[in-house]
């Protein structure tokens, strides 16, 4: 792998101009504390005193979220919420990110994806999570949901740069609806990504997708023990869905980026250090990746772009984000 820094320090600093729209699975992590005070009479469970709750952008929103922080706000959401409490919660943490959610599209009877946490601490230890509450309706989105989604994304779609398919496989992106934004976006000539973790082959003339080792694995079948396998299930891939590119990411071991020319970089990981928290940092590497792409970067220059960044969101608690001021810093610092 011969990677010129200037050139790929130049595709960092385009990533300010590129118009970003997420379609997908939008979430909200509501994270809560407490300190914990004792054992409950009423039943074996702790009793936590309440210090805090943060209304995070997790799922799809989170790919949203690490874009906009890059570009300062031209980002924009297609997706679903409910008839709930927490839609409006995920309108204001929008609004806050500085991302317009005015495409949101309201089905009734449906629940506004949302993941609680709930963690604790003491004096003596560090706060761990305690129970994980979802509230999610997996059904598919109605017929009528799907067209309206459609229709945004013809409006939207030739307004941006980079589109992003986030599939959480929570009912939003249907086939339909996957085929439908492919077309659109190939037709306008747009980097259309999808980060899926199973039934990779309904993306079909995606410009790339992003999944991650043990989901490609269990797409192809092939055991994957060697950076020669791995390359191997990337071409599989590329052969099923006509995908100009795969970006596998292997966590601690880098990413591997296979091309439908039949080329292949590996690419290890640069800022290696101690993980916090590795929440949300898949969405970072596709949204990073997506815009690096849309920069008209080449697939390695655009993945390294989001290593770099995964690797600078894994050290803070929770779904985070980072800056192309820290993006370059960190750069500077690392031998590529």
């Amino acid at each position: 792998m011969n990677i010129n820094k200037q050139k790929l320090i130049e595709y960092i600093k385009k990533l300010s101009e590129i118009k970003v729209l997420v379609i997908g699975d939008l979430a909200i992590d509501e994270m809560i504390y407490g300190d914990t005070e004792r054992i409950s009479r009423e039943a074996p469970v702790l009793i936590l005193q309440h210090t805090e709750t943060k209304i995070l952008l997790g799922a799809a929103s989170n790919a949203a979220h690490n874009a906009s922080t890059i570009n300062n706000g031209k980002v924009s959401v297609i997706g679903v919420v409910g008839d709930d409490y927490q839609a409006g919660q995920l309108k204001e943490a929008f609004i806050g990110a500085n991302i317009d959610c005015s495409n949101l599209i309201e089905e009734k009877g449906r629940k506004t994806v949302t993941k609680t946490r709930i963690s604790g601490a003491c004096s003596q230890s560090v706060t761990q999570q305690i129970v994980r509450i979802d509230r999610q309706t997996k059904a598919p989105i109605k017929p009528e949901t799907e067209n309206l989604i459609i229709e945004k994304m013809e409006k939207c779609i030739p307004q941006n740069d980079a589109i992003i398919l986030s599939d959480y496989h929570i009912g939003v992106l249907t086939q339909k609806v996957i085929n439908k934004a492919i077309e659109i976006a190939n037709k306008n000539n747009k980097v259309i990504i999808a980060d899926a973790q199973k039934d990779l082959d309904k993306y079909k003339n995606i410009t790339s997708m992003t999944p991650n080792l043990p989901d490609t694995q269990k797409f192809t079948g092939i055991e994957l023990n060697s950076q020669e396998q791995i390359i191997a299930a990337g071409k599989q891939i590329i052969d099923k869905t006509n995908a100009k590119s795969v970006l596998i990411t292997c966590g601690s071991d880098g990413m591997i980026s296979v091309n439908a020319d039949g080329t292949s970089d590996i690419i290890p990981v640069f800022n290696r250090s101690r993980v916090f928290d590795v929440t949300g940092a898949g969405d970072t590497v596709t949204a990073l990746y997506a815009m690096g792409l849309a920069t008209g970067a080449e697939a390695t220059y655009a993945a390294i772009i989001g290593n770099i960044a995964a690797s600078i969101v894994i050290k803070q608690f929770g779904c985070a984000t980072t800056t192309i001021d820290e993006i370059i810093k960190t750069l500077n610092k690392i031998e590529i």
